[in-house]
């Protein structure tokens, strides 16, 4: 359900009228906000519009009713050969299976079930290093992957460092994008895997999968990409990408959480060393028994994207062009991070130089958004993948990210940029930055360790 844009207009102006001072209160106070009693946060929640769908989306209430029989009345063990309960819940987890499967272009058998993308890209990486170093007896590996990929394969990555694997972090030019030069420069003779995301979650760059999937076939090197942000953000069909191995998440396309998928290929055969045998479930790959109602709630939300795919993009990309015209037309010096030729439109990063991306959260108020992944928000370190784009140091720490959905209206966009260009003129009034950059400093020439 959309945000009542009247109400909150009303609410913002009478805020205002009361001379509320939000805009500016201390990281201390901002925590106090959060801490509050939960029926407090609901009443937020309540007032306010929701950006931040990199983050997590809503789960789609279709979805949701799929679901609501298998928890009470469908609840037997789909691992159970042996009675009903078991053949309904089995069956169940089938049908799931294959709608992912058709929305990736994909067979049945290529899908393996996980607790989300973050697992997945951790059985990938480790599946096909363990399966060297151990069933192979390989002594020198080597893994390629991008400086401006995921946490949760970087800090794979560095584990495998720390356990003699040699990585390479490609890096990325200016609008985000890697150089297939790179890559094909990097691979060696003891190359055995090559990860790269396909839709970076803090820009919404897309990267060249279908040319970095063809390197990697023709020097005989297995390519596992994250697709979490790519799917139902873009098209694709793995069975025409030369991709071995691809992760995704539920929670990212209107599912539930707590559950996602590793597609391995099975022509050519991709093998996996298994990193969570447990009883053989999943061909062996991840062990453990199936959440049933999440397989269902992630096969109908597949499903619905396979069919609402086409209309749901051409309204986001109106969108899109709504808020980075608006937001780069009305607000001085604010850029887009990354490209904007080769990105997906639900994704926008925005840098507003000379104010901190955390105050103009807190300006905004009821409009959530992020300054960057969700999985590293807890962390004061500034963005990895802005710094690894070479952006200036006011601009990594005055940048946002907005996320548009299925969900999100042309009213609450644009009672979001009308916050944000008041939230930043506000910022700025304050700013001795903007005021030195207003009198024509050049901050290359000062010395900031004595001033």
């Amino acid at each position: 359900m959309s945000v009542n844009i009247v109400h909150l207009k009303n609410l913002t102006q009478a805020n205002e009228e009361k001379g509320d001072s939000k805009e500016n209160v201390s990281g201390a106070e901002a925590a106090s906000q959060r801490n509050r009693p939960v029926a407090n946060l609901i009443d937020r929640k309540n007032e306010s519009i929701y950006l931040d769908s990199p983050a997590t989306t809503q789960c789609d209430k279709r979805v949701f009713d799929k679901m609501a029989p298998y928890f009470c009345d469908f609840y037997g063990n789909a691992h159970s050969k042996n009675h009903v309960y078991g053949w309904l819940s089995e069956e169940a987890v089938d049908v799931a299976r294959k709608q992912i499967a058709d929305l990736l272009g994909a067979e049945e058998k290529e899908i393996v079930f996980t607790s989300g993308a973050t697992e997945a890209n951790v059985i990938a990486i480790r599946g096909v290093v363990d399966l060297h170093r151990y069933s192979k007896k390989r002594s020198k590996i080597h893994v390629i992957t991008s400086a401006i990929e995921h946490k949760s394969i970087l800090n794979c990555c560095k584990q495998l460092e720390e356990e003699g694997v040699r990585v390479t972090y490609l890096p990325v030019n200016h609008d985000g994008l890697i150089q297939l030069d790179d890559l094909k420069s990097a691979i060696s003779e003891d190359t055995v895997l090559v990860s790269i995301m396909a839709v970076n979650n803090e820009l919404g760059v897309i990267q060249p999968i279908e040319e970095i999937g063809a390197v990697c076939e023709e020097r005989g090197v297995a390519f596992h990409s994250d697709i979490t942000q790519a799917v139902g953000k873009m098209p694709l069909n793995l069975r025409s990408f030369p991709i071995a191995l691809a992760s995704l998440s539920s929670h990212k396309i209107y599912g539930p959480k707590g559950i996602g998928a590793l597609f391995v290929r099975k022509k050519p055969h991709v093998k996996l060393r298994s990193i969570f045998p447990g009883g053989g479930q999943e061909r062996g790959i991840r062990g453990g028994t199936l959440a049933v109602q999440l397989c269902v709630g992630f096969g109908e939300a597949c499903r619905l994207l396979s069919c609402e795919f086409t209309q749901d993009f051409a309204r986001i990309a109106k969108l899109e062009k709504l808020l980075i015209d608006k937001i780069l037309g009305n607000i001085p010096l604010a850029k887009l991070n990354g490209s904007r030729e080769h990105k997906v439109p639900h994704i926008s990063n925005f840098a507003f130089p000379f104010v901190e991306g955390e105050s103009i959260i807190i300006g905004l108020k009821n409009v959530c958004v992020s300054t960057g992944s969700a999985c590293t928000s807890s962390s004061l370190e500034p963005s990895h993948v802005l710094q690894a784009i070479n952006a200036d140091e006011y601009s990594i720490h005055s940048s946002i990210r907005i996320g548009l959905g299925r969900f999100t209206t042309q009213e609450e966009v644009e009672f979001a940029i009308d916050k944000l260009v008041v939230a930043v003129e506000k910022l700025r009034e304050i700013s001795p930055l903007w005021e030195m950059y207003q009198d024509g400093v050049d901050f290359s020439a000062v010395n900031w360790a004595q001033t």
